[in-house]
């Protein structure tokens, strides 16, 4: 393996745990936009593949990983009385708002890869303002070089355009970029790039769905410096 120069992170489901941060705050929104009426909340979970009384998304959920414009469009003709355009600005609002927690402490983690020389990205199919907020109540938003989210301007993923932009932004060669993420997107993603496709397991979805894209597997972005000090091992 080429040597890692930068590391690209998701947001959801690999800085931060997918079920711990957004099982509980999907089972608000819903009853949210449905202004408390819990027996339609309970349809709309159903149609959005979503466990209202788990608070857990089904690995089938077609919310997972997808942008607030393609949620709003899976929610969308369940919702008259909403606007695409209105959901959206909706379930911007209140995900940013949501609370956050940290697949591991970020900090700690994040510095130490900073002190190894590494660039660091956030690439998201969130929106931008929502990651940011996130990532400034972790207090670790001044340590990535770059982020981007579904609206800064390039195709979400699994295409790779944002994965594409933030070589060009930080120039380093895709080759010597791992993109850690928590679904099968980040992964195709990561490959249409030519970077090294890393695997965590605090999303959604399962290792053996994740197994056959990736070149690793770790149970979380915890285990990334001890990943990195194997490679560069056997790179050299």
């Amino acid at each position: 393996m080429a040597t890692v120069d930068a590391i690209l992170f998701d947001k959801d489901g690999t800085l931060f745990d997918f079920h711990a941060t957004w099982g509980g705050w999907a089972k608000r929104f819903l009853l949210d936009i449905c202004a408390g009426d819990e027996r339609r909340a309970r349809g709309l979970a159903a149609a959005a593949r979503f466990d209202f009384d788990r608070a857990r998304y089904l690995p089938d959920s077609p919310l997972i990983a997808s942008t607030p414009g393609q949620i709003a469009a899976c929610l969308i003709p369940h919702l008259p009385e909403f606007t695409s355009q209105l959901l959206i600005e909706r379930m911007n609002t209140l995900s940013a708002e949501a609370e956050q927690v940290e697949a591991t402490p970020l900090g700690p983690l994040l510095f130490e890869l900073r002190e190894r020389a590494l660039k660091l990205g956030v690439v998201t199919n969130d929106s931008l303002g929502a990651t940011e907020a996130h990532l400034r109540r972790s207090g670790v938003v001044g340590l990535f070089d770059r982020m981007l989210g579904c609206d800064s301007g390039f195709l979400p993923k699994p295409e790779p355009d944002m994965l594409l932009a933030f070589c060009e932004f930080v120039d380093v060669e895709p080759a010597n970029v791992a993109m850690v993420g928590d679904s099968p997107g980040d992964l195709i993603a990561a490959r249409r790039a030519g970077m090294v496709p890393v695997a965590v397991l605090t999303g959604p979805v399962g290792r053996d769905t994740l197994e056959p894209i990736a070149d690793v597997v770790l149970p979380s972005i915890a285990q990334i410096p001890a990943w990195l000090d194997g490679a560069q091992t056997k790179a050299a």
